[in-house]
């Protein structure tokens, strides 16, 4: 099929909750992508954060030949090779956290870490910050701040209430004995790309041992490696309670998990569950991608390239950019104007960029990313960012 073919079926059939690109998608290969026509995209968006590994390493592809060709799936009772290696593999990334338990995505990770801690607490309340975002189903979407995701869902959870992020005093008066825990991004993704402070991140830990909170930290998108470090909290120097994950822990393949620290208790049996986590097809796929991530050192590259790209953008010369901020190769430049007709000009010049709200532009690309495709994605930007100055 071609192009406009293919548009025309997903028009059809499509849900409707999705503002469609006219942009087909057939094929990736590290950090870059092509159309139907065989045209090339670099990838700065990396599927909302999944493809930290680029689009088909070569080690995952073989890992998931492998596995689909032996047993694709397997409920959690029935113990699995691939399930225990990886258990043992991402628990060893996370001292303090020696439990797991797995699920397919983001949000799963998020409701799953909810009834942890309601049920490990005995209480009902939840902590949240403005601006987050934790997910589109009904708890994860309790916790999220944007109107925009939560206009015509309400009632949500109740119980759940959003204080300013970065804001220690805040916090001190927000959590007390009711409060089953305190949820938070160490960098804010779609809220903005806002990195917390040291100062904060590690109040947030006092407090909730102070009043007896659990800290919920939510990693799914600054997780394995994409910060410079395995985990974001690495940079603070604290250990959360409960951490969830997703996105790229699978080399793109669906897959979530929630990390459980000691204080975290009354699991027992049926307390909850997922029918595809922890299934052999995915554990071999993210067996495969953790090796790559600490065979080729990812977090160490997202760090030394996150520095040189953020660098290189607060170089540029524009009166309408008025910021750049972020962590390793979670990026966000904000507009004094909103971003869509950047993200446009972008696109027209092949390369997919991702908004954070209307006036940022978010860059999430492939930790595998070259220096050179960094350059041409500098070279890029400053052209299109820079644009309205020349027409003044």
């Amino acid at each position: 099929m071609n192009s406009q073919e293919i548009i025309a079926i997903e028009n059809k059939h499509t849900s409707g909750v999705y503002l469609k690109q006219a942009l087909t998608i057939v094929r990736g290969k590290g950090a870059l992508l092509f159309d139907a026509d065989g045209a090339e995209y670099l990838d700065c968006s990396s599927g909302h954060g999944v493809a930290n590994l680029g689009h088909a390493h070569p080690k995952v592809t073989e890992a998931i030949y492998k596995q689909a060709s032996t047993l694709v799936t397997l409920f959690e009772t029935f113990p699995n090779d691939q399930r225990a290696m990886l258990m043992e593999k991402i628990t060893a990334l996370t001292p303090g956290l020696d439990r797991v338990f797995f699920c397919s995505s983001g949000t799963e990770a998020v409701e799953a870490a909810l009834k942890f801690a309601r049920i490990s607490t005995g209480r009902k309340n939840f902590i949240a910050a403005m601006r987050a975002f934790h997910g589109r189903t009904f708890g994860s979407l309790s916790a999220t701040f944007n109107k925009k995701y939560r206009e015509g869902f309400e009632p949500l959870l109740p119980g759940v209430s959003h204080v300013a992020y970065n804001n220690i005093e805040v916090l001190e008066k927000a959590v007390n004995e009711e409060t089953a825990a305190v949820l938070l991004e160490v960098v804010q993704g779609e809220g903005g790309v806002y990195p917390a402070s040291l100062e904060y991140i590690q109040a947030a830990r006092r407090i909730c041992d102070e009043r007896g909170a659990l800290l919920v930290v939510d990693e799914i998108q600054s997780g394995f490696g994409r910060t410079g470090k395995m985990f974001a909290i690495e940079h603070f120097g604290v250990t959360a309670d409960l951490l969830t994950c997703a996105k790229s822990i699978a080399g793109g393949v669906p897959m979530g998990a929630v990390l459980i620290g000691a204080k975290v208790k009354n699991l027992t049996p049926g307390a909850h569950g997922s029918t595809f986590g922890g299934n052999p097809l995915s554990c071999a796929a993210a067996n495969a991608a953790l090796e790559v991530i600490l065979e080729e050192d990812l977090p160490s590259q997202a760090a030394e390239k996150g520095a040189y790209l953020m660098g290189k953008l607060k170089a540029i010369q524009s009166s309408n950019i008025r910021e750049v901020r972020g962590l390793g190769l979670m990026v966000g430049i904000e507009m004094k104007q909103k971003v869509t007709p950047y993200l446009k000009a972008l696109q027209e010049r092949r390369i997919i960029a991702l908004n954070a709200g209307m006036t940022v532009i978010r860059l999430l690309p492939p930790l595998v990313i070259s220096y050179e495709q960094i350059d041409h994605l500098v070279e890029v930007l400053s052209e299109v960012l820079t644009a309205e100055q020349k027409d003044e």
